[in-house]
């Protein structure tokens, strides 16, 4: 089986030792994205609303430059600083997940790089 490291300048670069994501046994394996603007690497928004969008498109930009869709998303993992911005994460992230939700879990009341609010990981089926 090959090991391929996706790199993509359509979602931030990795801020410590690991990279944007691993395609292997055709799956992408991402890294979690934290709602940083790709070109300059700052933190996007201050409420639970703006950073979950800007985590979304991440995940959405990496998931693209496979060829991918959100549809193929076969289990995510949500970060929440605070467990009570639940709802309003959620309403972000069914806009992009639709119908299309894949398994997931979401774990809160934790400190997450650069003081944001919420990170998202995901596993997705290419094959």
């Amino acid at each position: 089986m090959s090991i391929k490291v996706l790199q993509t300048p359509n979602a931030p670069a990795a801020i410590g030792p690991y990279v944007q994501g691993k395609i292997a046994g055709g799956f992408l394996y991402a890294s979690g994205q934290i709602p940083l603007d790709p070109v300059s690497g700052a933190v996007v928004g201050t409420t639970i609303t703006e950073q979950a969008e800007q985590v979304m498109r991440n995940v959405c930009a990496l998931i693209e430059a496979t060829g991918g869709s959100v549809a193929q998303v076969v289990k995510s993992t949500c970060f929440l600083h605070d467990i009570a911005d639940f709802g309003a994460f959620n309403e972000v992230y069914a806009k992009y997940f639709g119908q299309a939700a894949p398994a997931r879990s979401c774990v809160g009341g934790l400190d997450l790089p650069k003081g944001v609010l919420c990170e998202v990981e995901v596993v997705v089926y290419l094959g």
